[in-house]
């Protein structure tokens, strides 16, 4: 058996918080060591975030090209070039890459390139690409292992060879007739990023809606705009059976409210969910407990049931953002050095980057339903907002609202910049900023945050509010 090295901190999973924790630590004089299976810096800069809004943007560019002589700008034919739109995102990903090594080597974290198992307490033993192995223990154990996108148990899906997200970021062709398979947000955004490029494009959801966990009228605006882009849409669809090869062509037959269907198309996408990574690691001789879905069982601080053992982002059962990986990395920090921050507080703000975008951050109505909490909602169509005079980027709308005590609790919004101004909002949700010092806020003259103000001032009194929910038992009550 290899000897072991030992390290004041492990870390195993390069993604956003443990990148970020390796280099602190070392920088802080630790000897710490990060054990990353393939992705040098996690899935974000790789083959998630960074990709997929890389040719989201390309996506975008095409479309209006396509559309310039609506603003009078007179093109020729417009074709895209996948090789092309590839090769852009290639070259930001090797960039992100040689960021990521210059960090390791300027902080004096080692990255050790690996499959990771923990084998004991504290004990990781690493299988190298030469098939070389390393032991190595430490004081401190950090996992950060993600997830991966689940495939359902569909008869031949599996051997249809599907893309995920991964391999549909790669492709040099645009699929002729893309078939997605889920209506969230990785969904979405793909599937109107290859309409862009000029594939057809069908999006299969189990549930009643696309977006299940959103408010029906967002869900309503996002597919009208989708659909309004020639973007087809099968609801309440369970898939029975696939065959053929994605690729080349490829058949799934749906179970419908109204019957079954066999769609027919040229390449699948499965889009349904994330598994946590967290099977095959060794995870149970280390004495790490998991809850009933696979993820890492932590506390509010992020400890796992381990002494001496920490998870972050995705895997331990984080919202899968991001930034919020950042964040258990500055819960950690920070309680390492004495503090006492945890996980109970934390205001999250999501975004779905199709265009429009859709952003939210707090409550949705449906949830203050569910809570029986008393709260007031205003709604602005973006047409009202003046900017998009200009822009004619009038699809969507802002929705707030607002409880007893003139605290903002939730906010949502499809529409252009929505990702920017759910900023604003949050800023002052964290504030407990009253609303009326919002809309009475001087924002500047012409932007998309500018509709805040009239947007808040359609916020009802509680005196017409509460008329209107007696009149109508299906408002939210004051």
């Amino acid at each position: 058996m290899a000897t072991a090295e030992h390290f004041e901190n492990l870390i195993l999973g390069s993604g956003q918080g443990g990148k970020l924790l390796a280099w602190h630590l070392a920088r802080a004089g630790q000897r710490t060591a990060v054990v990353e299976k393939r992705w040098i810096g996690g899935s974000c800069p790789n083959v998630a975030c960074m990709p997929s809004k890389n040719e989201v943007w390309s996506a975008r560019v095409a479309h209006l090209v396509k559309r310039g002589a609506e603003f009078g700008a007179m093109t020729g034919p417009v074709t895209v070039d996948m090789a092309k739109v590839r090769l852009r995102k290639r070259a930001m990903v090797a960039h992100e890459i040689a960021l990521h090594l210059q960090n390791y080597e300027q902080s004096g974290a080692q990255l050790i390139m690996g499959s990771g198992r923990l084998i004991a307490e504290k004990t990781l033993e690493v299988r190298q690409k030469d098939e070389s192995t390393r032991l190595l223990t430490g004081d401190r154990i950090f996992l950060n292992v993600g997830t991966h996108a689940a495939i359902p148990n569909v008869p031949g899906l599996e051997a249809a060879r599907p893309l995920t997200h991964i391999e549909a970021l790669d492709l040099d062709y645009a699929p002729s007739h893309l078939i997605v398979s889920g209506g969230g947000y990785v969904g979405l955004e793909m599937a109107q990023a290859y309409r862009r490029f000029g594939s057809r494009v069908t999006v299969i959801e189990a549930g009643p809606q696309i977006v299940g966990r959103e408010d029906s009228d967002i869900a309503d605006a996002l597919q009208q705009i989708l659909s309004d882009e020639g973007i087809q849409f099968v609801l309440g669809a369970e898939s029975i059976r696939v065959s053929g090869k994605s690729g080349r062509e490829v058949s799934i037959v749906v179970r419908t409210p109204s019957g079954d269907q066999t769609i027919d198309g040229s390449d699948i996408l499965v889009a349904i969910g994330r598994v946590p990574n967290t099977a095959g690691i060794g995870l149970e001789d280390a004495g790490v407990e998991l809850d009933a879905n696979g993820y890492i069982r932590t506390n509010e601080r992020l400890e796992t049931t381990a002494p001496g053992v920490w998870a972050i982002g995705e895997s331990a059962g984080s919202p899968q953002f991001t930034h919020v990986s950042v964040d258990d990395f500055r819960i950690i920090k920070d309680n390492l050095a004495g503090g006492a921050r945890n996980t109970g507080d934390r205001l999250i703000p999501a975004c779905v980057f199709t265009d429009p975008p859709f952003a939210r951050v707090g409550l949705s109505e449906g949830d203050a339903k569910r809570q029986r909490l008393s709260v007031r909602v205003a709604v602005l169509p973006m047409s009202a907002v003046l900017r998009t005079a200009a822009t004619d980027e009038t699809q969507g709308f802002m929705k707030i609202l607002v409880d007893r005590s003139d605290l903002i609790v939730g906010f949502a919004m499809v529409g252009s910049d929505a990702g920017e101004v759910v900023a604003a909002v949050q800023t002052a949700m964290l504030a407990k900023l009253p609303y009326p010092k919002l809309r009475d806020a001087v924002i500047t003259h012409l932007t998309m945050a500018e509709g805040l103000g009239p947007l808040l001032g359609k916020v009802p009194s509680y005196q017409s509010a509460s008329r209107k929910a007696d009149h109508d038992s299906s408002e939210i009550s004051l």
